[in-house]
C-alpha cells in the first residue's frame, strides 16, 4: 500500500486537545495514541463528541488547546495516510453510479487517478473490491445493493486511497444485526493490512471484535484494553452501570472473582 510507511512511534497522536466550535466546547483534555496494527472501537453517547474527535484527527477542526499528529506530521498534512469512511446516508442508495464507479472515486481523491485509465488504477480497484467480496457486483448499480453490500462500497472507496489508517464513523449504523457483524468481520480481517479506528453505539458488537475499546464522552478514557469498564460506562454515560451494562456478553465488562 502506497501510503504505508514504517512508524513506531504512534501513528496518531493527541495530546491535551480541547476542541469544539466557537464557543462550543465539546472536547476536554483528550489524550490518546494508537499505534501500527491496532483495531480501536470507541463508544459514547449521542453528543459526547466521537464525531467531533474525528475532525479533529482529520484536521477539518483545529483544537483550541493542545496538539494533534498524524504520522509525526500535522493532522493537515497527516491526512493523507488516512481512509475515511463516513455514516452512509439513506439517500445513498438512489446514488447514480456503479460500485467500479464510487471505488474509482477513491483514486480520484488520493489524487493519483488519470483520465485515461490508468491499469495501475485498475488493478488497485479490483484489488480492494476483492478485499471487500464485492468483485463480482463491479458493475451493478449502487442503488441496487443492500445496506451492508453499500456500506462495503464505501470501505473500498477508502481503501482505494492506499491508506495506512481506515477511520469510520458509525459503519454499520444504517444495516441490519447480520450486515453489521459481516462489517465487523471484514474489518478485523483487513485488520492485517491497515490500522483501524472506528466509533459506534454498538457497545455489544464492537466488543467482539476489536482488540481495544475507548470511552467518548467530553472527554476520552482509553487504556488500551478491551474490557468495557466501570470507569468508561460511569464517566461516558452518566447513568447506572447495570442499566447501560444489560444485555452486554460479560466477556467485555471487568472480570469479577467468584466470592465477591
Amino acid at each position: 500500500m502506497h501510503n504505508k510507511i514504517d512508524f513506531i512511534e504512534p501513528i496518531i497522536s493527541l495530546k491535551g486537545v480541547w476542541a469544539g466550535y466557537d464557543e462550543d466546547l465539546i472536547l476536554e483534555d483528550v489524550n490518546f495514541d494508537m499505534y501500527p496494527g491496532d483495531y480501536i472501537g470507541l463508544i459514547g453517547p449521542n453528543g459526547g463528541g466521537k464525531t467531533t474527535l474525528i475532525r479533529v484527527i482529520l484536521g477539518l477542526i483545529k483544537p483550541m488547546r493542545g496538539k494533534v499528529s498524524v504520522f509525526g506530521r500535522s493532522a493537515q498534512a497527516g491526512r493523507r495516510f488516512i481512509g475515511y469512511v463516513p455514516q452512509v446516508p439513506s439517500e445513498d442508495k438512489d446514488f447514480p453510479a456503479s460500485v467500479w464507479d464510487v471505488v474509482r472515486m477513491g483514486r480520484l481523491e488520493s489524487r493519483l487517478f488519470k483520465h485515461n485509465g490508468n491499469t495501475e488504477d485498475d488493478a488497485i480497484i479490483e484489488e480492494k473490491l476483492r478485499w471487500v467480496g464485492l468483485w463480482d457486483l463491479r458493475k451493478k448499480a449502487v442503488g441496487e445493493l443492500s445496506g451492508g453490500q453499500r456500506q462495503r462500497v464505501h470501505i473500498a472507496r477508502a481503501l482505494a486511497t492506499e491508506p495506512a489508517i481506515l477511520l469510520l464513523d458509525e459503519p454499520t449504523a444504517s444495516v441490519d444485526i447480520e450486515a453489521s457483524g459481516n462489517i465487523y468481520e471484514l474489518l478485523r480481517q483487513l485488520n492485517d493490512k491497515v490500522s483501524i479506528l472506528l466509533i459506534s453505539h454498538d457497545m455489544t458488537a464492537i466488543s467482539a471484535y476489536v482488540k481495544t475499546i475507548g470511552c467518548v464522552n467530553r472527554r476520552l478514557i482509553y487504556n488500551r484494553e478491551k474490557e468495557v469498564t466501570a470507569d468508561m460506562l460511569a464517566q461516558g454515560y452518566e447513568c447506572p452501570i447495570d442499566l447501560i451494562a444489560h444485555g452486554v456478553p460479560h466477556r467485555v465488562l471487568p472480570a469479577h472473582n467468584h466470592g465477591d
